[in-house]
């Protein structure tokens, strides 16, 4: 594995020359900590889309694990990837946009692997990195102290944050979620950073930097984009998946301007989900061949809505059923985006109480919107 080196320097390089990654203290953590430990394997799919393993002890491997892309490490019994190590890019990203110094004590909810912690370590010490996850936790701590660290892990929920370790100075969430716990304004110090990544519904939101002032938390959205999978919880049962039950007693046609494929565009994507149903998701309708021919859009209240993929001067068909017309949504999203100017992620911001959770637009006095509050 002497290799490992020459390849782990090479990725700092190619993550600074990309703006990802600046400062000195997080470029040696990057050359120095090796990823290839707490990503001994991965899972990717082939042709037939079967998963298939990749040792990172080959040749392939290693250069996979020392790129900049996610990998999945874990995959359920319903095929589905269900934990993965992050781009090291984008882990080096938050980790700027945190503005962490020596001394500084940092929780990390989403141990995963345990190499988020690593780089952590390798900077601030053992003592100042905690760290929480419901699951691989006790991997990750063998992988850790393999290479001689010993931070603070817990199995718990999320959520809960971990207040045997608070106040911190710094909150960071590898994990989606859908509002930001309250517990974590309420366990990081007074003017210290949250930053997570808020997914109001499927794809919909983008990482949020907070910063704690009194009750409140309060920051603007990251001018890029960051997808996260989503929080998992210890003690939630998920109800079996059953097929949703169409509405279409009320079915209606016309024509749209708006792309089908709406939650391309990010932000708008975003704003259309403040109003959706809870659970909306997105796909592609199918002919007989198995060729999309509509974006599909479904909700579990039973209503639908699916738009052409083709058309001609810039419309395309559509149709909607269900209590809740979804594509009306997405349209008068994407027509207050325009009025607004089209604006980009950082012009919005997010303040977080106890009692609510508010997207607002350039400033917190300017038009808002209400999030899912926390269950």
């Amino acid at each position: 594995m002497s290799d490992w080196t020459s390849r782990a320097a090479r990725l700092v390089d190619e993550l600074n020359e990309a703006g990802k990654v600046r400062s000195p203290q997080w470029q040696e953590a990057f050359r120095v900590v090796p990823r290839h430990v707490f990503v001994p394997e991965y899972y990717q799919q082939d042709g037939t889309g079967t998963w298939v393993t990749v040792r990172t002890d080959s040749p392939e491997g290693l250069d996979a694990v020392y790129a900049n892309r996610a990998l999945f490490t874990a995959v359920d019994e319903h095929g589905r990837g269900v934990s993965s190590s992050s781009m090291p890019g984008l882990m080096a990203r938050m980790l700027e946009l945190l503005d962490i110094h020596r001394g500084d004590r940092v929780l990390e909810i989403g141990t995963g692997t345990g190499y988020n912690a690593a780089v952590l370590c390798s900077v601030l010490g053992d003592d100042n990195v905690y760290s929480v996850d419901i699951d691989y936790v006790d991997t990750a701590r063998e992988r850790l102290a393999s290479l001689g660290f010993a931070p603070t892990l817990a199995t718990r929920d999320g959520v809960l944050g971990l207040p045997a370790g608070a106040p911190y100075d710094r909150i960071e969430a590898t994990v989606a979620v859908a509002s930001i716990p309250y517990a974590w304004v309420q366990q990081v110090r007074e003017g210290g950073l949250i930053l997570a990544d808020l997914k109001i519904g499927t794809a919909a939101g983008n990482l949020v930097l907070l910063q704690r002032d009194g009750r409140v938390a309060e920051g603007r959205f990251d001018g890029g984009y960051a997808a996260f999978m989503s929080m998992r919880h210890p003690s939630r049962v998920e109800p079996p998946t059953a097929p949703v039950e169409v509405d279409t007693s009320s079915t209606v046609t016309g024509v749209t301007g708006v792309p089908p494929k709406a939650w391309e565009e990010s932000v708008p994507w975003f704003l259309a989900s403040l109003s959706l149903p809870e659970g909306t998701t997105y796909g592609f309708a199918l002919d007989t061949r198995y060729t999309p021919t509509a974006a599909l859009f479904t909700a579990p209240d039973g209503s639908r809505a699916t738009v052409s993929l083709d058309g001609e001067d810039g419309t395309r068909e559509c149709e909607q059923s269900g209590p809740h017309r979804l594509w009306d949504e997405v349209e008068r999203a994407y027509a207050l985006w325009e009025d607004l100017g089209q604006p980009s992620w950082e012009r919005f911001g997010l303040t977080v109480t106890a009692e609510a959770q508010t997207v607002w637009l350039d400033d917190p006095v300017r038009p808002a919107w209400s999030c899912p509050l926390p269950e």
